[in-house]
């Protein structure tokens, strides 16, 4: 494709800071940009129609981390980063919530439920045993008890009696977000182009010249927001995960209002209206999981259909209207990459499935590397 005179001089001419992924990441790293350097030349790339990881693909909860999911990881982490980690998150929901407000985003502070399965036994009694001092931990951050046990109220068969409920966790309408900063983008003069893959780049001493494909232009610098498809740039620190996920016809008289998390945070279901939205299920087969390619398999779709049927609404017809899925960038380790990789070259990846609340935190700190 050869591009015009006019092309080149408005989008390709003078640019100073180009942004690889348009997810929550992508956007927000722009904004940043756009308030630290209110003159500059800003260009967001994008190989999707819309962002193509999980930004427009998650299942909408405002979260920080099941009981469950945070006792594992105070098994593989200190406990000041397990604390690090999840006041990153905190506060990264609190930038979102304040940047594009409650109303637009469709924030429902419902709070959250872990429910355990009735053969998950070992991991029930864990997590009551544990959950004083996770509590305790969290103390400093939310001044409050963060966990507490609660009856199943919801009907919910095959599970233990109590699930634990945490009054901080909420929801938002993952559409209504994307559209919000993709509209606060645009009206702070942040260029998005939108099927645009980035094949390669060299640095220069001066920049950094980007090839995407049909032509290549010149940036002073060039950042990277894109999560799960940041592998070769971080030398496999970074792995792509699956997350599927399918949404039910309307239910009358759904009575399930909440974020409900079950096996450290691999399952996890809430109610969009009278809908049910189920995720996960992709500690089934780890290793086809980590995958780029957004496609369903009957063996997790299969599981997920069962567990809506046999759990989360037992003996009622309900019926499947929609199925999709997005990808995470996951390691061995939960904390964010966030990192200069040479003179002109950065990234903010490996969210950990937290995109939502760690998104708005790590596009900053992106931003301010810089």
């Amino acid at each position: 494709m050869k591009l015009s005179w006019w092309e080149i001089k408005n989008w390709f001419t003078n640019v100073d800071y180009t942004i690889v992924g348009s997810g929550i990441v992508g956007l927000h790293t722009g904004l940043r940009l756009r308030e630290r350097f209110p003159d500059s030349r800003i260009l967001v790339l994008e190989k999707g129609q819309l962002p193509q990881g999980a930004s427009t693909k998650n299942a909408g909860f405002a979260c920080f981390g099941s009981l469950s999911e945070i006792a594992d990881d105070l098994n593989n982490h200190t406990e000041q980063e397990v604390i690090n980690l999840i006041q990153k998150r905190w506060d990264g929901l609190q930038l979102l919530r304040k940047r594009l407000g409650d109303a637009v985003i469709d924030f429902k502070p419902y709070g959250g439920y872990e429910l355990f399965l009735e053969k998950d036994t070992s991991t029930y009694k864990d997590c009551l045993r544990k959950l004083p001092f996770v509590n305790e931990v969290l103390q400093p951050l939310f001044r409050n008890d963060v966990f507490a046990t609660e009856t199943n109220r919801f009907d919910f068969k095959g599970i233990h009696e109590h699930l634990i409920f945490n009054p901080y966790e909420g929801q938002i309408d993952t559409g209504n977000m994307m559209q919000a900063l993709l509209k606060e983008a645009a009206a702070n003069d942040i260029l998005i182009l939108n099927c645009q893959t980035v094949i390669g780049y060299h640095e220069k001493i001066d920049g950094v010249e980007v090839n995407v494909g049909d032509f290549s232009f010149s940036t002073k610098k060039l950042l990277f927001a894109t999560n799960g498809f940041a592998s070769t740039l971080t030398n496999g620190a970074v792995k792509p995960a699956r997350a599927q996920v399918l949404i039910t016809e309307p239910i009358p008289n759904l009575d399930i209002k909440g974020t409900f998390h079950m096996d450290k945070g691999y399952y996890y279901f809430r109610n969009y209206d009278d809908r049910i939205l189920l995720g996960g299920a992709r500690n089934l087969d780890f290793e086809g999981e980590t995958t780029t390619e957004l496609a369903q398999t009957d063996l997790i779709q299969n599981r997920l259909e069962q567990l809506l049927h046999e759990v989360i609404l037992p003996n009622q017809d309900i019926k499947i209207a929609h199925r999709w899925s997005g990808i995470m960038g996951v390691g061995s380790q939960k904390n964010p990459i966030v990192q200069q990789l040479s003179n002109h070259v950065y990234c903010g990846v490996r969210l950990g499935g937290m995109g939502i609340a760690i998104g708005s935190t790590i596009g900053t700190e992106l931003a301010d590397l810089v």
